[in-house]
């Protein structure tokens, strides 16, 4: 007996933990799809595990992206848990229908409540290391950690499509030439015009934030850069929450020579001619990269390599990212080329001290705003979000302009530079069709890919929204459950079937009559 309990207990151990790392659905990624995708799934009846790679849930929704982009999208396509979580959010503010603007601490609350009352499991600080499969079929994948998940139906909610790479699955990332998919807007897009500062060393050698020059450019060309990435930072001016910008570890004035050869020639600039920034909540303000401003919190170049960089790669990337942040602040409030105004005003700002509490008050996402992108299916492109717009599979509904950040910074003359790559057009409401979620059958038949989805760079410009992504993770977690209960390819699953059920959950599918999405 002595001996044979050791091994009974042993033997039990085993069934447990077996029993707890099989799932009828896996999401990989807690990116506010992947929340919408587990909550989506869990509520059919399915076991559900949500693997999240930081110690928090909710991407960037909780990482300082505190606005639904209403001003740039139809209010009324929030629908299913999108528009549910919109309106949970005016709840816990003691507000009615849908709320806009939040707090990325309330916004936590809102979607841990959320998991915790459908029941999901959920792992914090998860990577995926490799998917096993059985021809065409995923069977369990491989962490970081060393543990496995196996699972019937998977689903890949990271903004990097990590489990679809690891998959097998055919992906791309960057911007295609206008050619290729007979798009106006693709690819290089010198556009904007020059700017006038120096944009050379002593050397002779481009200084720091500038990739090119004009000449090494064609437009309309296909390009491996994908649009620049920043943080969203919350800020506030309130001495009782305010904690200064810190200074980083790694501070090199030199990268912000760029910045101050701009200021010698326009000694006017402001703060808020850098930083683009507007209430959130009484003495809170969310940040973003200023898209007018010709040097902002976005980090032209910094994203080079990202998309399929490993996570040594990843980490470093993202950690050059928080320097290059840092270290703007700390130059515009310290530095002696700064102009005094610009020092003055800087000095007035700091990080909110009641956000990220257990990160020294920075968002623990880095705002990707692009990365991988899947070959599946059906390609979306700039056609179907302008023009041909209805789908008979369609899931869900998009309405954001077709909006790219700069993807580099370039330089025109050695006096000279501009940025390159933005895209600004107005939307219109579309159609998400399932077949954008969904790779290609013979490359893998249950997996689903709702946020590094099926889309050109240009068509997934408005595409890249969190209340879009929720809706496309809405879909994906009632489809893979119905996948699931059949033991049946994700690609087979009936649409009448899937598209009845979505709609009775509240999902709008539909372009309303005469829509023109303006």
């Amino acid at each position: 007996m002595f001996i044979r309990l050791p091994i009974l207990f042993f033997l039990a151990a085993a069934a447990v933990f077996a029993a707890e790392t099989n799932y009828d659905v896996v999401v990989y990624g807690g990116t506010p799809g992947g929340v919408a995708a587990a909550v989506a799934a869990a509520r059919e009846g399915a076991s559900v595990i949500l693997l999240e790679e930081k110690q928090h849930v909710g991407g960037l929704t909780t990482s300082g992206l505190c606005n639904s982009e209403v001003v740039h999208m139809q209010a009324w396509t929030f629908s299913g848990i999108s528009g549910e979580f919109y309106q949970r959010l005016a709840k816990a503010y003691g507000k009615p229908g849908l709320l806009h603007t939040w707090e990325s601490k309330v916004a936590q609350k809102v979607f841990d409540e959320m998991l915790a009352e459908a029941k999901v499991t959920i792992r914090y600080k998860q990577r995926i290391d490799k998917a096993e499969k059985n021809g065409a079929r995923i069977v369990r994948i491989t962490l970081t950690d060393g543990s496995q998940i196996a699972g019937k139906v998977f689903i890949d909610c990271s903004y990097e499509g990590d489990l679809m790479a690891r998959a097998g699955v055919s992906s791309t990332f960057g911007r295609e030439s206008k050619e290729q998919y007979g798009e106006e807007l693709a690819g290089v897009r010198l556009s904007d015009k020059p700017v006038r500062a120096k944009t050379r060393d002593e050397k002779g050698q481009l200084l720091p934030g500038i990739i090119a020059t004009a000449d090494q450019l064609k437009a309309s060309a296909a390009d491996p850069l994908v649009q620049n990435y920043n943080f969203r930072l919350t800020m506030t001016k309130d001495p009782q929450n305010k904690v200064p910008f810190p200074k980083p570890k790694s501070y090199d004035p030199q990268r912000y020579t760029l910045l101050a050869n701009y200021l010698v020639e326009h000694p006017h600039t402001k703060f808020s001619d850098i930083v683009a920034y507007w209430p959130i909540a009484p003495g809170k303000f969310e940040a973003n990269n200023h898209q007018a401003a010709v040097i902002s919190l976005g980090h032209f170049g910094g994203q080079r390599g990202y998309p399929e960089g490993d996570y040594a790669a990843r980490d470093r990337i993202y950690q050059d990212h928080v320097d290059y942040t840092q270290g703007l602040f700390w130059f515009t409030q310290h530095d002696p080329r700064s102009t005094e105004a610009l020092r003055k005003q800087t000095a007035e700002w700091g990080l909110a001290k009641d956000e990220f509490v257990d990160n020294d008050n920075w968002p623990y996402y880095l705002y990707i705003r692009e990365a991988r992108r899947m070959l599946g299916a059906y390609v979306m492109t700039q056609k179907d979000v302008q023009t041909d717009r209805k789908k008979p599979d369609s899931i869900g509904l998009g309405s954001h302009y077709i909006d790219c950040h700069h993807v580099q910074r370039v330089a025109v003359s050695d006096t000279e530079f501009c940025n390159e790559g933005r895209l600004w057009v107005v939307g219109k409401v579309y159609e998400i069709p399932y077949r954008a979620l969904t790779p290609k059958p013979t490359e893998c038949e249950n997996l689903l890919v709702p946020v590094a989805a099926s889309f050109s760079h240009v068509a997934f410009c408005p595409y890249r929204l969190e209340p879009t992504w929720m809706a496309a993770g809405h879909a994906s977690g009632v489809a893979a459950t119905i996948a699931a209960k059949a033991n049946s390819a994700i690609q087979n699953v009936e649409m009448a079937a899937l598209q009845a059920k979505l709609a009775a959950q509240g999902q709008l599918l539909r372009l309303k009559d005469g829509d023109e999405g303006k």
